[in-house]
């Protein structure tokens, strides 16, 4: 009796880390079966700056010389003249979530992510900017999928999808940040002040 439990309780264990470690995106599994598909956003920021230095503040870090500051969220794997492949990290108890995307760049407003690892097996994002006068709507939208039916639906929309746009958010409240921040210094230095 006690061989069973020990052997159950093994089990268990063996299950959640391999939970654990999936939702943290080392392990990446795609089986594409019981697929259920959800949506991400459309979640919009109104960044005082024009649009092309918005765009600038986003692809920056990906297609020149990644910041100090960012280097430990994002590395370059891959790098083309408006395509990417890029590792992102994300800081989680006990360990940090990581995801390689391509990232594609379309000058001045439109940048898209595609998932090729990570928590679950399928994700599309993309960022759209639209200019509205001197300003810059950031609008963000995607679709995220996971599998197993049940679990799957449960898993990628309970919990992966909560998380994700938490984390986007966050990220679009440090763009929004940087662009405004760049965008006062180029209106001093125009008017000389």
């Amino acid at each position: 009796m006690r061989v069973g439990t020990a052997g159950t309780l093994a089990s268990a264990a063996t299950a959640l880390a391999g939970m654990f470690l999936v939702s943290r995106g080392r392990i990446h599994l795609d089986l594409g079966w019981g697929r259920s598909l959800h949506p991400l956003g459309p979640i919009t920021v109104q960044i005082n700056a024009p649009r092309d230095l918005v765009f600038e503040q986003i692809s920056g870090p990906y297609l020149g010389q990644t910041p100090a500051a960012l280097r430990s969220k994002l590395k370059v794997l891959e790098k083309g003249s408006n395509l990417v492949i890029a590792e992102h990290r994300t800081k989680l108890p006990l360990m940090d979530a990581v995801t390689v995307e391509a990232v594609q760049f379309y000058a001045p407003g439109r940048i898209t992510f595609r998932l090729l690892q990570g928590p679950v097996p399928q994700v599309s994002e993309e960022f759209l900017l639209e200019e509205i006068g001197s300003e810059t709507a950031l609008s963000y939208r995607g679709e995220l999928g996971a599998d197993l039916w049940l679990l799957g639906r449960i898993y990628g929309g309970s919990i992966v999808r909560p998380a994700w746009e938490r984390t986007v958010v966050a990220s679009m409240e440090e763009i929004k940040k940087g662009a405004e921040r760049r965008s006062a210094a180029r209106r001093r230095r125009s008017t000389g002040e």
